[in-house]
């Protein structure tokens, strides 16, 4: 059974500002089937946070298994994201 995807506020700005190809570099790369996949990093100091490199960017978001939930924190430019955690 897929999990299901949530957008923070902020990721829904970060995936509207992304140019049209990182765009679709980065829905690919967000799928629901697998949310752990290969080359998913976990976050430190946190219990459910992980991260996905989408080539300089990275794509931050939480996991819920209990709810079966997704949820996107983070899309921006490696130098940027891990700002004001």
């Amino acid at each position: 059974m897929p999990y299901r995807l949530a957008l923070k506020p902020g990721a829904r700005r970060d995936l509207d500002r992304l140019p049209a190809d990182l765009f679709a570099r980065v829905d690919a790369r967000i799928l629901s089937e697998d949310p752990r996949p290969p080359g998913a990093g976990k976050l430190r100091g946190t219990r459910n946070g992980f991260r996905v490199r989408v080539g300089d960017h990275r794509i931050l978001y939480e996991v819920d298994d209990a709810t079966r939930t997704v949820t996107i924190a983070r899309v921006r430019h490696r130098r940027e994201v891990y700002r004001d955690l």
